[in-house]
């Protein structure tokens, strides 16, 4: 059994029997991560999948519940990547995901040099002009904010390293779609899927996930939107045969 330090905690990815090593002091996986990594259309016997901003490795760990195919995680922080390769090792899945400690914009060869059927990324949302959060350490502000990354820096990435047909798929905020849209279709991404989550019934939605095709042809495809809490402050029956089921 893993070692927990007094610092860490052990948690189950919902609907899985996934367990992941992790500390709210560095960055904890949030909703948007898993529901990310339940959206995205994936390869189910064989393929390789990069992802990117891969943080404690939840998204490349649960897809390995819905495909066979290789993946690769890229990180930049060290302690996320250390999280990453005990959580591999704590779930036994060396064979099928190796995490890479990287910036995206300066990606290794061995990662360059392939394309993949499917490249996700759960990126920094709010844009580096932005103030600061109060109080935030290192670890959350690189992950939270455009400090080592930018917005076109992901998509331009994503586009780079995805194969031609390939998907690509993030999570990301309502207030950025514009910005999103444009700047897939700048690097040849079309948008073909796109669901809104609603954190409550009457709140404005505050995650949109999207799917793309490179050199997909045009045609837009929004899902029905998806709310978390019903006005009893329960998780819908929709978000729970999303989130917790398997």
């Amino acid at each position: 059994m893993e070692k927990i330090t007094k610092d860490e905690r052990l948690d189950y990815i919902s609907g899985t029997d996934l367990k992941i090593i992790q500390s709210p002091s560095v960055f904890s996986f949030s909703i948007d991560a898993i529901l990310l990594g339940k959206f995205v259309r994936v390869p189910i016997q064989k393929g390789a999948i990069l992802d990117l901003c891969t943080g404690n490795g939840v998204i490349a760990l649960l897809l390995t519940t819905r495909t066979k195919a290789t993946i690769v995680g890229v990180e930049l922080q060290e302690r996320l990547i250390d999280y990453a390769l005990r959580n591999r090792q704590l779930n036994e899945r060396e064979e099928q995901v190796q995490f890479v400690q990287a910036d995206l914009n300066h990606l290794p060869a061995s990662i360059q040099k392939k394309k993949y059927d499917v490249v996700t990324c759960n990126p920094p949302y709010f844009e580096a002009g932005q103030a600061l959060e109060k109080n935030l350490n290192e670890h959350h502000a690189l992950a939270r904010h455009e400090i080592a990354c930018t917005l076109d820096d992901v998509i331009r990435v994503c586009s780079e390293q995805v194969k031609y047909k390939g998907k690509v798929a993030i999570v990301h905020r309502p207030e950025r779609l514009a910005d999103i849209l444009e700047k897939m279709r700048a690097y040849r991404l079309e948008p073909k899927r796109m669901q809104l989550i609603y954190p409550k019934e009457g709140k404005p939605a505050n995650m949109v996930l999207i799917e793309a095709i490179k050199e997909g042809q045009p045609g837009l495809e929004t899902l029905y939107p998806l709310t978390i809490l019903n006005q009893s402050g329960e998780y819908s029956d929709a978000f729970k045969e999303v989130y917790i089921e398997q």
